[in-house]
């Protein structure tokens, strides 16, 4: 690892140099580039540094342990000790996680769509959970997110709610959220405290970038308009601003009716067809050239189920990696970095194994 980092810290150098050049500004693809690259290698410096200074401080308090007389003093570097290997060990792991080559897909935009399963209102409830969960995730980020597409439940929640994640490392983050995730609890609404298991299914589309924008024929589109209503069939607007667009060619649905006017409605469901598509072409083109197992290393196939909420033991697991953290509050307000790290992690292991075995 020292190897690697040695030679991020080098190019880390190189990066600032080429950035402090007047003319770099004259081409804004490569400026862009650098940019991103930048800082993923300060993140790698910071998360050295950090290292370095953390066994510094422990090989100095194994030192005093050794050398020091007065008892009190004794005590107070006994207690920091595993506190700062905590801290060591942590650093480490978010150092390893970051030293796993940056995927050029890394910060471009997703499309996140939470879906109400199995158990009614309480799966429903629970997607208006998953959105706070992922919200709170992406402020803690710093990323932005905007919402395309909803369609509340009268109990409370969302049948489905469709946002746009868009920020530094989204996608390297958020790719393997995809799936079935499975709730159990006891729902607000049952008498006899019994617990119940729900389900959602989230699905984690890439928005298309210029290479990727597919051009949609509007003849082998259905566009209807209809009156946007919330919960309970209440009118939230008096006019037909409301879009459902069906791709006929492959049966895609989509629809809007967040905004008032008809034509940013239209807008956005047409991203959202865009970015449907083109997620179809990019699994059959990986289906067509890749072998069975690559294709399913990471596949995100939203039929498999992924990780479990459980409440009353305040217990999350995600059955991919074996995870069981017993922190499941802490997860559910947007501390999420310990599962999507590790995921992160433990798929490019796969897809390093998968390769492997090819090469063989």
């Amino acid at each position: 690892m020292n190897e690697q980092v040695r030679k991020l810290l080098k190019r880390f150098e190189k990066v600032e140099e080429l950035l402090g050049h007047s003319d770099l500004l004259a081409d804004q693809k490569q400026y862009r580039e650098l940019a991103q690259e930048h800082a993923y290698l300060t993140e790698v410096k910071e998360h050295w540094q950090r290292c370095v200074n953390l066994e510094k401080q422990l090989e100095e308090n194994d030192l005093l342990l050794r050398t020091e007389k007065d008892p009190e003093f004794l005590e107070i570097v006994r207690q920091e000790i595993p506190m700062l290997q905590s801290n060591l060990a942590s650093t480490r792991q978010r150092l390893e996680s970051l030293l796993i080559p940056p995927d050029p897909r890394d910060s471009r935009n997703i499309i996140l769509e939470i879906r109400a399963g199995t158990g009614g209102d309480e799966a429903a409830i629970f997607v208006g959970d998953c959105v706070r969960m992922y919200k709170q995730y992406a402020d803690g980020k710093g990323w932005k997110y905007e919402l395309l597409s909803c369609a509340e439940s009268e109990m409370g929640g969302f049948k489905e709610y469709v946002m746009v994640l868009s920020g530094h490392n989204v996608h390297r983050l958020m790719q393997y959220e995809a799936g079935t995730h499975r709730v159990q609890r006891v729902p607000k609404t049952e008498a006899q405290g019994r617990v119940h298991t729900s389900a959602v299914t989230v699905a984690v589309l890439l928005e298309p970038d210029d290479q990727e924008k597919v051009v949609l024929d509007e003849r082998e589109l259905k566009i209807d308009t209809y009156r946007a209503s919330g919960a309970g069939g209440q009118h939230v607007n008096t006019t037909d601003s409301a879009v459902r667009i069906t791709h006929i060619p492959t049966g895609t649905v989509v629809y809007c009716q967040e905004e008032r006017s008809q034509h940013k409605n239209k807008e956005k469901a047409m991203r959202l067809l865009g970015a449907k598509i083109a997620e179809e072409k990019r699994l059959k083109a990986e289906r067509e050239i890749a072998s069975l197992r690559s294709t399913q290393v990471g596949s995100g196939d939203r039929s498999e189920r992924i990780r479990t909420y459980n409440f009353p033991q305040n217990r999350v697991s995600d059955h991919r990696i074996d995870l069981t953290l017993y922190k499941l509050n802490q997860v559910m307000d947007g501390d999420l970095d310990e599962i999507t790290e590790s995921l992160v992690a433990f798929f490019y292991q796969e897809k390093l194994a998968a390769v492997g075995d090819r090469s063989l």
